[in-house]
């Protein structure tokens, strides 16, 4: 089958045919996928460094929030989500070989539970996508402002210029962006590397004086020695979605299945691969981080921790330095997450769940230009609609923590629906052909959903998170009328609507 283009022998329903969940689909001729190919490119490194790379920006910034509720808070939410997330990547290294189209999680659901619940998910992701690259840039921007010394009015114009650099990459091809991808990501990963080396050889760590900075009032202990928890236990629960953070986007890997060459043996070896090396990478930032000057304290009010942390090393003007090679990180995720947002909606947008010229990829490097500046602007504008507004130090506020949240607020009702459509798919298509099964099974699955369901919850619950999760909310409310009076009478039949009309359907009723 060519990549963006239906199956032979499958007929589309007659023109406006309704089905049966109240969808209504369109029939199109070749001329409508010729428009929308994809190139196969990557393998399973190339995989690697996606998943890697998409996440690592959160090693280098964001999930040091966390340790306002004490370094105990950290260690132990960091501990529950990294089991979220095997959950979640091992579910997923099956159901992606098993179906290999571009929309995966929202591909997951339409399958397994009907085109609204494949919508439904595709709108999570959608939020955690295009939020996520605005918070990075945000961090990305702090960073250049740290080692530049502009003035904060200045931010924007790092957005803006990094925005059109990394979708242009994007734009150019697939085979230009991968390449983009694995150098970046193995330079992120070096960075720090040398930063956990660093602090081990340099005689300054100290645990007891600088993670346990923290007492029960919040307030700072600077001879350190405070308690392991000094939120109790309730502070795990508030840190649990910037522990988030150190593994966000992993998921995304499915995306690129109709660009890998043979995504039914590298896509679950390029997604376990990188959850573990995310896993390793996690623990030591968490530790080695906060056990140096100026401890959980200072770095849980940093926008740049891991400068801080070259600064104890080595000194204000070598620690520039580094951490212009520092950037790189933040730069790989930002990077890898544009190629995530434009095969998102390209893949919503094929399918018809939104408008179908968002999915009209470029006539000769075959990207989904239209997609990744539609998902670029959405992302500028509201970083740009809240600073403008609230100013440039609540706006930082609100970027940098509100949008945050409403990412991961986004990507936990992803999970949750990924996990449903594991179980699902296991006990309503129990002979589809599966070429990876999750050593976890239905008890990963269900971990996964209960934790994420949990995150969700207290920030929910949680007056510092409510904002982020209500703004999710709206834009739900939103999607979901747009889909209702519209969106659900345009639907085409694309590789991941066939298969669930067709064979899914047939297999199901075969059995």
């Amino acid at each position: 089958m060519s990549v963006g283009q239906g199956s032979p022998g499958v007929h589309a329903p007659p023109a406006g045919a309704q089905g049966a969940a109240g969808v209504t689909y369109n029939t199109v001729d070749e001329s409508y996928f010729e428009a929308r190919r994809l190139r196969r490119h990557a393998r399973v490194w190339s995989l690697w460094a996606l998943g890697v790379g998409a996440v690592i920006s959160g090693h280098y910034s964001g999930w040091n929030l966390g340790l306002a509720n004490g370094f105990g808070s950290m260690f132990y939410a960091t501990i529950i989500i990294a089991i979220m997330y095997l959950g979640l990547t091992f579910s997923i290294a099956e159901m992606s070989p098993a179906l290999p189209h571009t929309g995966g999680a929202y591909s997951f659901a339409r399958t397994s539970m009907g085109p609204w619940a494949g919508y439904i998910t595709g709108i999570a992701e959608n939020i955690e996508f295009v939020l996520t690259p605005a918070v990075i840039v945000f961090f990305i921007g702090s960073y250049l402002s740290a080692i530049f010394g502009t003035a904060p009015e200045f931010q924007p114009v790092y957005w803006v210029l990094c925005y059109a650099l990394f979708v242009g990459l994007n734009i150019v091809g697939v085979e230009l962006s991968f390449k983009v991808t694995v150098i970046v990501t193995l330079l992120a990963l070096a960075c720090l590397v040398v930063f956990y080396v660093a602090v081990l050889l340099s005689g300054q760590f100290d645990f007891s004086r600088w993670a346990l900075n923290i007492g029960p009032d919040g307030a700072e202990l600077p001879n350190g020695g405070g308690p392991f928890l000094p939120m109790g236990i309730g502070g795990i629960f508030a840190t649990m979605p910037f522990a988030v953070w150190l593994f966000l986007a992993i998921e995304q890997l499915p995306l690129a299945a109709e660009e890998s060459h043979d995504p039914q043996r590298d896509m679950p070896k390029g997604i376990i691969a990188g959850i573990l090396t995310l896993i390793v990478s996690a623990f030591c930032v968490v530790f080695l981080n906060s056990g140096i000057a100026p401890g959980s304290f200072g770095i849980a009010k940093s926008g740049e921790p891991l400068l801080d942390g070259f600064r104890t090393l080595f000194g204000t003007d070598i620690a520039k330095i580094l951490a212009a090679v520092a950037v790189i990180g933040l730069i790989a995720s930002f990077h890898t997450i544009i190629f995530a947002f434009g095969r998102q909606i390209y893949s919503l947008s094929r399918a018809g769940y939104f408008p179908s010229f968002l999915s009209v990829t470029h006539g000769t490097r075959k990207s989904p230009h239209i997609a990744l500046i539609t998902g670029a602007l959405l992302g500028l504008a509201v970083m740009l609609i809240i600073w403008f507004v609230r100013g440039s130090e609540a706006g930082a506020t609100v970027i940098g923590g509100t949008l945050l949240n409403m990412a991961v607020a986004g990507a936990m009702l992803a999970y949750f629906m990924q996990g449903m459509s594991y179980i699902v798919l296991k006990k309503k298509f129990p002979h589809l052909a599966r070429p990876y099964k999750s050593p976890f099974g239905i008890a990963g699955a269900v971990v996964c959903m209960a934790i994420a369901a949990v995150t969700l919850y207290f920030q929910f619950t949680d007056p510092v998170f409510q904002t982020a999760v209500i703004g999710v909310a709206v834009y739900y409310a939103v999607m979901m009328a747009y889909f209702l009076v519209h969106g659900r009478h345009k639907l085409i039949l694309s590789p991941e609507e066939e298969f669930a009309v067709s064979k899914g359907e047939a297999e199901y009723k075969s059995y």
